[in-house]
């Protein structure tokens, strides 16, 4: 039986604060019930802390998504912590995160704090945190840079004052897939055991690697995931929504583990997404990219005409994605090429549609894109140059 991975959506806040992908209040609310709609089991609405607007999302999304547990996030100071609990008041199911750096770089640097001050910190937000919600998660920044026994004695205090899921961030996108399942096992042997703790994780794509490492991590005992739509947030972007989930679903014979998601509202949602920001994929962005299931090569459309197994390892229909598409360009063959034809109208003789073909090529190397008004053209004129011969001829 496939085990339950929980998708946590920080899509607002962490997704949000990659430049150019700012939303105002309404836009928030917009994604948010088509994340609700989608499926996610947790939607990360803002940090509250950060500006009143953030604050205002928090308690519109909590308002507005009754059906998911709304999380706020917040470091581990009481300021943090209370202004997170008045903005999550009105929510169904409110999700207090904290989190806390435990790398020594951040901790000279950045914190200006000791181990021993940071340990502290933790235990003392946690348990404040655990008297606005039951549920807390803590997340120890900079997790992949850390001192692993340093590491390990924080997560456990954390465990110690409340928190009940614990979440492992490669926050700079550093760690390799086989290492990460290291970290992620190791924390699960040597601070959760037998207790009811979910360990969550939180990749950035900063190497490319942020799917990877978080389906590693999923293999080596992460029951939650935190993710984006489209990948968005800072820098390089965070491990990819619809890429976890699609893998889970096409490869459950070596990933037994199943998401709630509806998979055929991840192409909406995408879109929804690109329209609000602003910025769309990249073309041959996985899933839900442009290109994702467009098909160019002439052996690849012959292929896909037979059978679209033959290059496809999953249907447009089960993302979202209305069809797939033979698009016709200087690699394309003659059986996409004879195939647009039937689907304008137009049934070709193989002199006919040899001769065709012969325009067609010598017209895709001189235009990216060829249209179908260009194909009616290139009939047309293959037409008239036959009606002229043949009346040359009968002269």
């Amino acid at each position: 039986m496939a085990k339950q991975i929980t998708v946590f959506d920080t899509t607002l806040r962490d997704g949000e604060q990659s430049p150019g992908c700012s939303m105002n209040l309404e836009e928030k609310v917009r994604v948010a019930r088509q994340l609700q709609n989608l499926g996610v089991d947790v939607i990360e609405a803002g940090f509250p802390i950060a500006s009143e607007g953030d604050f205002a999302a928090v308690k519109a999304v909590a308002a507005e998504c009754r059906e998911v547990t709304v999380a706020a996030l917040c470091r581990t100071s009481e300021q943090d912590v209370l202004k997170a609990a008045a903005a999550l008041e009105g929510a169904a199911r409110p999700r207090i995160h904290t989190f806390v750096a435990t790398s020594d770089i951040h901790l000279e640097y950045k914190l200006k704090k000791t181990r021993a001050e940071v340990i502290k910190m933790t235990s003392d937000s946690i348990a404040l945190a655990r008297t606005y919600a039951d549920e807390v998660e803590f997340s120890a920044e900079d997790a992949t840079r850390s001192d692993v026994d340093y590491l390990c004695e924080v997560l456990a205090a954390a465990v110690d004052a409340g928190a009940t899921i614990l979440n492992v961030p490669d926050t700079v996108g550093y760690t390799l897939p086989t290492e990460f399942a290291r970290l992620v096992q190791t924390v699960r042997d040597r601070v959760v055991r037998d207790r009811n703790v979910i360990i969550s994780v939180h990749c950035h794509n900063d190497l490319g690697l942020a799917v990877a490492n978080s389906l590693a991590a999923i293999e080596a005992g992460a029951r939650q995931v935190e993710c984006t739509i489209n990948g968005i947030g800072e820098r390089a972007g965070n491990a990819s929504l619809e890429e976890i989930v699609m893998a889970l679903k096409v490869r459950a014979d070596q990933l037994p583990f199943a998401s709630g998601i509806k998979t055929d509202e991840l192409y909406p949602t995408s879109r929804l997404l690109s329209e609000i920001i602003g910025c769309d994929v990249q073309p041959n962005k996985a899933i839900v990219g442009r290109n994702a299931f467009a098909h160019e090569a002439g052996i690849h459309q012959h292929g896909m005409i037979s059978n679209p197994l033959c290059y496809e390892i999953m249907t447009p229909e089960s993302v979202g994605v209305p069809a797939n598409s033979l698009v016709l360009g200087k690699h394309s063959g003659r059986h996409a090429l004879a195939l647009r034809y039937e689907e304008l109208g137009y049934s070709l003789e193989p002199a006919e549609l040899d001769a065709a073909y012969r325009r067609f090529s010598a017209l895709a190397d001189r235009k990216k894109r060829i249209y179908d008004q260009d194909l009616i053209a290139l009939v047309s004129s293959a037409a008239r140059t036959a009606e002229r011969m043949q009346i040359e001829f009968a002269a």
